[in-house]
């Protein structure tokens, strides 16, 4: 039976989200002899050291800062792996519905400056928040920082 469900996770993936994980592969093949990478569930993950560069999953490929704190790591590992069932759910709509709200929430001045000056988690925006709550629910681990993993 796990086969069976890892089967349809990869051609659901390559099909519906499509789009996605395009853009991933390609970023992937781009940077996958420079950078370490792993499996984490599902999923490829590729550590890319880079100031002010935090995380992004394009469907079954994430990309991470592995420059930061271990408890960081290991809980934006579970947090981009909940993107990638969000990608898995929305297909198409991926960009739409998650990619480009996350993408202004965390660049934008604006946004940077509200969050910091009223305290307000990055975990805050519902596909943040939505992501947490999957990564833990498919992934089956837990956060080592729960409360700054919390919306």
């Amino acid at each position: 039976m796990n086969r069976i469900k890892s089967a349809l996770f990869w051609l659901v993936q390559c099909t519906w989200g499509l789009p996605q994980n395009l853009a991933g592969g390609v970023a992937y093949l781009l940077l996958r002899k420079k950078y370490k990478n792993e499996r984490f569930h599902h999923s490829y993950v590729t550590y890319v050291s880079a100031k002010n560069f935090g995380g992004v999953s394009l469907g079954l490929f994430i990309f991470m800062n592995p420059d930061r704190p271990e408890p960081w790591v290991h809980d934006t590992r579970i947090h981009e792996y909940g993107h990638t069932i969000q990608s898995l759910l929305l297909g198409p709509l991926y960009f739409l519905v998650i990619g480009i709200p996350s993408m202004v929430w965390c660049n934008f001045p604006a946004f940077i400056k509200y969050r910091k000056e009223n305290n307000v988690s990055y975990h805050k925006l519902y596909c943040e928040s939505w992501a947490n709550n999957w990564g833990l629910r498919w992934s089956k681990e837990r956060f080592m920082e729960p409360e700054k993993m919390k919306g």
